[in-house]
């Protein structure tokens, strides 16, 4: 190619990471709404200030420490390089003399990536909601942004021994998701259930809510997010062959999250005998979860096939959590570490390039990292500050204990 078509290719590729990668920042506002919408009202203002700082925290390890991790150690390796800050930017003498290696920008890499681990970073949030001391979580996230998320990000997408056994995650069902779900787990198994969630001889208590219509909207912006998240892992559109791929994981991207809410809503009905909003919502996220994995090789029917089984194994795994008395108020482990081991499984069925060994060893090797790593720091952070607010300030709400205002103060019209 001529020099003209060389730098015209590398702007388009560049443009799109960018985009692709603005479009999974927006998942952070999806987040947000969907969490605020599934907690109860005197916890909103805690949950959305826990969604924004965490966002500027991620960014700002990443940009200090993670990046580095997880891009700049051995090629086949376990233990990454440490170091700090990305390195210099390509220049046009780079990307003309690399034969094609170079074709998008380095910074645009950044970008796209660091929207990853905030993304990570969120579904821990909505696991702890609603009993979580606001500051102890924001410590949490320092380390698990910094570097619990960078280094299992290593083994696969920076060159690691994952990727080098063959393990295929292409847009992050392990990387991200069950990565976020597992570092959540062990948070919540030191935190324990919220006051009232489980009774005696077994009894579960329903605690709905405050907004449906937002949990719904939230829902809606994951679901928009989300063809960034795995559109732009394709990392390149500047030519027939990968504008005809994007176009494909765009599809089963879509087909993958209905196929779950279709799923979740019958099996609610079958279940519970009404046509649960909550399980539909999850059961579209799980569908997202489930073909994160592997959007490209599927067919559409296929791709919804996997999504539909991930909007069944999200409803089974509410209840199972539940039953455990695991309390997680927006089932977020259930949809990115249920789900996301599924879309790993799912990845050897239409992808021959995949092997099960290869995926297990993924799935346990990233499972028992973040587990073990994240129990420690939780552990730790436990032991010196307190992770859990006090009985009677979750009581009143963490709105006012943690952040001294409330997102719906007209509510309490009592109040002098």
């Amino acid at each position: 190619m001529n020099d003209q078509v060389v730098q015209l290719s590398y702007a388009l590729d560049t443009f799109y990471f960018l985009v692709t990668g603005a479009l999974v920042m927006w998942m952070a506002a999806g987040f947000a709404m969907l969490e605020a919408g599934l907690v109860r009202a005197k916890n909103t203002t805690e949950i959305l200030t826990k969604n924004v700082v965490l966002y500027a925290i991620a960014c700002t390890m990443y940009l200090l420490v993670g990046y580095h991790i997880m891009y700049s150690s051995e090629s086949g390796g376990f233990f990454p390089s440490l170091g700090f800050l990305i390195g210099a930017e390509n220049s046009v003498d780079d990307v003309m003399s690399s034969g094609g290696d170079i074709y998008y920008s380095a910074r645009s890499d950044f970008f796209f990536q660091v929207v990853f681990v905030a993304t990570a970073m969120s579904i821990v949030s909505g696991a702890v909601a609603e009993r979580m001391k606001l500051w102890a979580f924001m410590i949490f996230a320092v380390i698990m942004t910094g570097f619990i998320y960078p280094i299992q990000g290593y083994w696969k997408w920076g060159g690691g021994f994952l990727d080098a056994a063959g393990f295929q995650d292409f847009a992050g069902s392990g990387v991200v998701h069950l990565c976020g779900a597992t570092a959540a787990l062990a948070g919540v198994l030191l935190l324990g259930a919220r006051k009232g969630k489980y009774g005696k001889n077994g009894a579960i208590y329903a605690i709905p809510g405050a907004n449906l219509p937002l949990a719904t909207l939230g829902t809606f912006i994951l679901w928009l997010g989300w063809f960034g998240f795995n559109g732009g892992s394709e990392l390149m559109v500047s030519n027939v062959d990968e504008a005809n791929a994007v176009a494909q994981v765009f599809v089963n991207t879509n087909a993958a999250a209905a196929g779950g809410v279709i799923a979740a809503i019958i099996l609610a009905k079958l279940w519970f005998r009404k046509a649960d909003l909550t399980m539909a919502l999850n059961g579209a996220l799980a569908g997202l979860v489930a073909i994160t994995a592997e959007p490209l090789a599927p067919t559409a029917f296929g791709a919804t096939l996997i999504g539909a089984v991930g909007g069944l194994l999200v409803v089974i795994a509410i209840v199972t959590l539940d039953k455990v008395k695991i309390d997680d108020p927006v089932g977020a482990i259930s949809v990115h570490g249920v789900v996301g081991i599924w879309g790993l499984i799912a990845v050897p069925l239409s992808n021959g390039d995949a092997t099960f060994g290869a995926q297990l060893l993924g799935i346990v090797t990233i499972f028992a990292w973040t587990f073990i790593a994240s129990l420690i720091v939780w552990g730790i952070i436990k032991a010196v500050m307190g992770i859990r607010v006090s009985e009677e300030e979750e009581y009143e709400g963490v709105d006012i204990a943690e952040c001294g205002m409330e997102a719906y103060p007209e509510f309490n019209v009592g109040k002098k």
